[in-house]
Parts: C-alpha cells; structure tokens; sequence
C-alpha cells in the first residue's frame, strides 16, 4: 500500500522536475525561442548541460550555482523556480489529495508562476500563456474545481472586463497608459480557473500588495510614484492565495462584518 508519505514526497520530486521546465519556459518564450530543442547549455560557455548537472535542486547546491564548465555564476533563480514548484505540487496533494482537482490547481500555478517571472524580468506576459489558457483552464476549471460554467464565464468577462475599464478611464484620465493589455488577459486567465468571485478576490489581493510592495520597491531603489512596478506577479499571488485560502478568508470578512 502507497503511504501518504510517500504520495507526497513523490510530488515534491514531480514538482521540482517540472519547475526545471519552467525554467526554460521563462528563459526561452520572452526570446521566442523553441522550449524543445536545443538542449539546455551554459548561456555564457554554451557548453550543454550534461544529465548529472540537470538535476532540479541538487545540482545547483552541488556545483555552488556555478556551470561546471566555465565557472560562470548560475542565477539563483533556476533554484527559487525548482524550490517554488516542488513546495507547489506538495501543498496542492496534502490540500486536496491526490485528485484531478489538485493536478489542475498545480498546472495553474505553475503558468502563474512562468508568467510572474517573465513580467518581474521583460515587463511583458506572453500571450502564448494567457491566451491558450482561457480555454484551457475554464475547461479543467469546469471538470475539477466545482465552479459551474456560468460562474466560469462570467469570471472570464469580469475578469478582462474589470481591468479593461480600469485601464480605459486611467488612460482617458492621464492621457498615459496605465496597465498592459497582457495583465488584462491574465485576469481573464484567471476567472476562466476561479470562477468570477475569484476575480474580485484577486483585483483586491493584488491591488493590496501592489500598494505595500510597490511603494516599498520605489523607496527602496530611489525611484518617483510614476515608476511602473509589474503588476502581473500581484495578480497571480492573489489568484493563488484564492484557490488555497480563499474561501476561508472570506467567510472570516464575513464573519468580522456580522459580528
């Protein structure tokens, strides 16, 4: 018999293994690079990445970040990715066991988690996620997650329909553009998986964190309030907090207002 235990380490391994795809996702896509072929090499040498120094976590730690090869330091980020996607598929079994429902909520994640990174480092989210991912996560949504197709629909135009307006009236009122059309996608993205309560739930957390994590950013680097912070890493943080915790913070709102 299978031990929980092990299910759930099993998943972490899983989880790791796929963040070193994210990884060439992140790197590849803003470049328009195919994520299959070449294979993976030293960006600095171009020596390619022998099997025994591809693996997710343990390389990195073993060759102290650097390419075996040239000695050309390894971004620290290969690691964060790894860590993030391992912790990810972990928490997603131990949350909702081994089920179609936890598989899709990873999924999710995981573009989340390729979106966030290009944007903190291009400023851009690739279409070639958000796009493909309406259809595709309000199907998985649909057969997984419990939200019915009405409250899905609605999420995908809620959702690209709130920040489309917001962007519309801040244009209209400052003549500047104010959001990228790709966080309006993104949003769409993510009411296509959560439903429209979802959406609300993550215009608020984003729209929160961008505020304290924003203005922290531009004290700290010395820049002015007109300095664009990337939004889309807010958006995805507060779509992922929805899917585990959301509900349960809700009814805790609820519950402060009744009271």
């Amino acid at each position: 018999m299978i031990t929980n235990n092990f299910i759930l380490i099993s998943s972490a391994i899983f989880g790791a293994c796929i963040g070193s795809f994210l990884n060439v996702c992140i790197l590849r896509i803003p470049n328009d690079i195919s994520i299959v072929f070449p294979p993976s090499s030293c960006p600095e040498c171009q020596e390619p990445i022998k099997w025994y120094d591809n693996i997710p976590l343990f390389s990195y730690l073993i060759l102290l970040g650097k390419c075996r090869n040239c000695k050309t330091k390894i971004s620290f980020q290969y690691f964060l990715v790894e860590l993030i996607s391992a912790f990810f598929a972990f928490y997603s079994v131990l949350k909702f066991s081994l089920t179609l429902k936890a598989f899709f909520v990873f999924v999710f994640i995981s573009a989340l988690i390729v979106i966030s990174f290009i944007d903190l480092k291009h400023k851009i989210i690739p279409d070639v996620i958000s796009l493909p991912g309406i259809p595709f996560f309000l199907t998985a949504s649909f057969f997984s997650m419990d939200i019915n197709i009405t409250d899905l629909f609605m999420g995908v135009l809620i959702g690209g329909g709130c920040l489309y307006l917001i962007a519309f009236f801040y244009k209209l009122a400052t003549g500047k553009d104010g959001m990228g059309g790709g966080d309006i996608k993104l949003l769409a993205m993510i009411g296509a998986f959560t439903g429209y309560k979802g959406v609300f739930f993550t215009i608020f957390a984003a729209s929160m964190m961008g505020t304290v994590i924003g203005f922290m950013v531009i004290m700290i680097k010395g820049k002015n309030m007109k300095y664009a912070v990337p939004f889309g890493p807010f958006l995805s943080a507060g779509a992922l907090i929805f899917v585990f915790w959301g509900n349960a913070i809700i009814n805790i709102y609820l519950n402060l207002l009744i009271n």
